[in-house]
């Protein structure tokens, strides 16, 4: 049912909508959207990153993706099966492939439990009531995350950051996924041990075929593992492009605004734009007209406030909302 060949489509959502409800004077009730028509697909083996500042909706997205929040609108599928329509039985069989590394990982660990337990309980719950099998699986996935067993009698207070996302990374490998979300993975961690946790996800996604969310706000980060970058501003998705293409074409201003502290990423052409934040980011909560990134925009003409642009294909592997792209 889930046979995954090089092009199949592990994840895909469809014109997405996500809203809040919140308060505001006198008990009156509103809302404010998150996610506003996004739409996304992540293949075999491919590493998508969603870039962005903090609130543009990266959070959201992946926590709908692992099915931890229900749209307003769209569709979610995996495997090609709308989650709508799966029932309890096909759930449980494709829910251990779709997994997710958060930015903590002590809050993502149980600290009454040792690594021994934290690790072997998914497997007995999903594949086998065989302590000894489990046990086994387990050791195998230590060693590939740099770990040894030495470590299983012990507690996740005892251990070191690096150590502690190693083992949240292992508990998600021991139920063999084909995509897991990575929701700033190593944001909590020391540059140190930042880099060798982003060479073992690159190991990892090359020797098992694994297919990576990358949710950061980080550009190297973005640049160093993703294939696909999509950018996102308040909700929408501003930009998609491959990321071999990314200094051979021309971006929209705020994927610019993202990479100006580091201008030796972007191409000499795109340099010759002088992007400043001319305002501060608007509120999700009285959402501009027009172009949502208008009011911080260097490059803004009056035409920009007909209304939000949609996203357009520019290019082989580029597609861009903005009106003067």
């Amino acid at each position: 049912m889930c046979e995954e060949s090089k092009d199949k489509v592990i994840v895909e959502v469809r014109e997405v909508w996500k809203s809040y409800p919140i308060r505001k004077v006198w008990f009156k009730k509103t809302s404010f959207y998150a996610l506003l028509k996004v739409s996304l697909k992540i293949k075999k083996g491919e590493v998508v990153c969603l870039l962005g500042e903090s609130g543009c909706g990266k959070t959201t997205l992946g926590k709908i993706i692992l099915d931890l929040e229900k749209p307003d609108k769209g569709e979610v599928f995996w495997f090609g099966q709308n989650l709508k329509r799966l029932n309890s039985k096909e759930y449980k069989n494709l829910r251990p492939k779709i997994q997710a590394v958060f930015q903590d990982p002590y809050s993502s660990l149980n600290p009454r439990y040792k690594v021994k337990e934290l690790l072997i309980e998914p497997y007995l719950l999903n594949f086998s009531s065989d302590y000894q099998k489990a046990l086994a699986k387990v050791e195998e996935v230590l060693e590939k995350v740099g770990l040894g067993s030495e470590i299983l009698e012990k507690y996740p207070h005892s251990l070191s950051g690096g150590q502690r996302q190693r083992v949240a990374l292992a508990r998600t490998l021991i139920l063999t996924p084909s995509l897991i979300v990575l929701d700033e993975p190593t944001s909590a961690l020391d540059v140190t041990i930042q880099a060798q946790i982003l060479n073992l996800l690159k190991n990892l996604k090359e020797s098992l075929n694994l297919s990576y969310l990358l949710i950061t706000h980080s550009t190297s980060i973005a640049l160093y593992l993703a294939d696909l970058m999509v950018v996102m501003y308040l909700g929408k998705v501003v930009e998609v492009f491959k990321k071999d293409f990314f200094q051979k074409v021309f971006h929209h201003p705020y994927t610019l605004l993202l990479f100006n502290s580091r201008p030796e990423f972007i191409s000499k052409n795109n340099q010759k734009v002088k992007v400043k934040t001319q305002e501060e980011i608007p509120s999700p909560f009285l959402r501009p007209q027009g172009c949502e990134f208008f009011s911080r925009c260097p490059e803004r003409e009056k035409d920009c406030l007909k209304g939000s642009p949609d996203l357009k294909k520019v290019a082989s592997y580029h597609l861009i909302a903005c009106y003067k792209r």
